[in-house]
């Protein structure tokens, strides 16, 4: 038997997770005076709503070793091999957390894969993994295809404010001022673990919108047509937009919308919006 483990920056919704039995271990979201487990004492509505009364970000901290191991010990004692993932190791100390607990338990039987990704590019991942458990693999088995799939994953998202990242020491006060004159609307790509910008379109939020769909659309021959992936923080109207565009060029693809949850979303911010996929070679 196999289980998968996922922290929660996975982005996945409640239902895909309740309904594949996946375990969910949280992130930490903590404003100076309050912590929060992410997507179990606070949403991404109720944090926004909370940075405009206390008029400041708040920080977010790893999947705590503790919580892994009482996660990990569960299954291993009802005798399951785990596999587990979560945010990319140059992100976050979840990924380093998670190895210290394996190493606690001395327990062959955990595999822990570095995604390299973040949000639903992670939700890809564990969709696979999903699949491939239902297929009868080994967690061994299964890890190996998380590691190759991983190289496959584009993920890139539209920022809508740039005062998250600014705020949060993830753009210099440069960036800032060109944002706000320009009206800088950024792309950041997810590559090898890491966040870069990719584009910086200016004017409306459409602009940016247009080369993510565009970009996907130029990927449509050596598209993964499992699923595609669009993940929002309180962006509705982003969202009618691309889906729409996405079902028409994609008609027969699972297009899936997710909300990036407490932590994805203390970082980039309300009104982001992402366009997630696989290809089947780089």
């Amino acid at each position: 038997m196999v289980k998968i483990i996922v922290d929660s920056t996975q982005d996945l919704t409640k239902e895909i997770l309740e309904k594949n039995d996946i375990d969910v271990v949280p992130l930490s979201v903590n404003f100076s005076d309050e912590a929060y487990l992410d997507g179990v004492t606070i949403q991404t509505q109720e944090l926004y709503d909370k940075v405009k009364i206390k008029k400041e970000l708040p920080k977010t901290s790893a999947a705590l070793v503790g919580d892994l191991i009482n996660v990990f010990k569960k299954y291993l004692d009802l005798g399951y091999e785990i596999v587990y993932t979560g945010i990319s190791s140059q992100m976050s100390r979840s990924y380093e957390n998670a190895l210290l607990a394996k190493e606690e338990l001395e327990s062959d039987k955990i595999y822990v894969v570095d995604s390299k990704n973040l949000s639903s590019g992670i939700g890809l991942l564990v969709l696979k993994a999903i699949k491939d458990r239902d297929n009868g693999l080994s967690a061994k088995e299964i890890a190996s295809n998380m590691e190759k799939n991983r190289e496959l994953v584009l993920s890139q998202f539209a920022i809508e404010q740039m005062d998250y990242l600014y705020k949060g020491g993830r753009c210099s006060g440069i960036s800032k001022l060109f944002g706000t004159i320009l009206k800088i609307k950024p792309i950041i790509f997810v590559r090898d673990g890491k966040m870069h910008v990719g584009a910086k379109p200016l004017g409306k939020i459409n602009k940016a919108l247009d080369i993510m769909i565009n970009q996907i659309i130029a990927d449509k021959d050596r598209l993964d047509t499992d699923h595609i992936l669009v993940t929002h923080s309180i962006a509705n109207e982003s969202r009618d937009y691309i889906m729409a565009r996405l079902k028409k060029e994609f008609p027969d693809v699972d297009i899936i919308e997710t909300i990036a949850g407490s932590v994805i979303a203390s970082h980039c911010g309300p009104g982001t919006i992402g366009i997630l996929y696989m290809v089947k070679e780089k």
